[in-house]
């Protein structure tokens, strides 16, 4: 099982983003080092097939992204996104446009409130997804980017 460790704060800005967006979806990229999320980028929700229950990440977006994860000495760890009144499971919309090596927090949101949330990881045959563990705690690598909230 593979483990992604988040700043509270990070929490708190994934959860917020996806209730400001209610009932459509949101996404956004992890940033952060060593397993550690210590930003997120929060991204346009741009799919053309409808933001209630899609999200697509463009190549743009995806480069700022990787952008401003160098600028804070970090790297990109993955993406998350919310599923309104849906479960924090991937769909297979999700597993069709997932990447390997990439985190993928999927954070429910029921009501406009947010509930859980769960953190997934591509296979390496690219089947299916297998559940990590998401963890809260403060980085200490002494190269961490800063935790910036937004």
């Amino acid at each position: 099982m593979t483990n992604l460790t988040m700043t509270e704060a990070v929490d708190r800005a994934i959860r917020a983003h996806g209730e400001e967006t209610y009932p459509h979806e949101c996404c956004g990229a992890l940033v952060g080092r060593d397993g550690h999320v210590t930003e997120i980028v929060a991204l346009p929700n741009t799919t053309e097939e409808g933001p209630r229950r899609r999200f697509l990440v463009r190549a743009s977006d995806y480069r700022m992204a990787e952008s401003r994860a160098a600028e804070l000495r970090g790297e990109l760890l993955g993406f998350y996104h919310s599923h309104p009144d849906h479960p924090a499971r991937p769909s297979q919309y999700d597993l069709d446009h997932a990447w390997p090596t990439f985190a993928y927090i999927i954070v429910a949101v029921a009501t406009g409130e947010s509930r859980d949330m769960t953190v997934w990881y591509l296979k390496e045959d690219r089947t299916s997804f297998e559940e990590g563990s998401l963890q809260h705690g403060e980085n200490t690598h002494p190269d961490s980017a800063p935790a910036v909230h937004g």
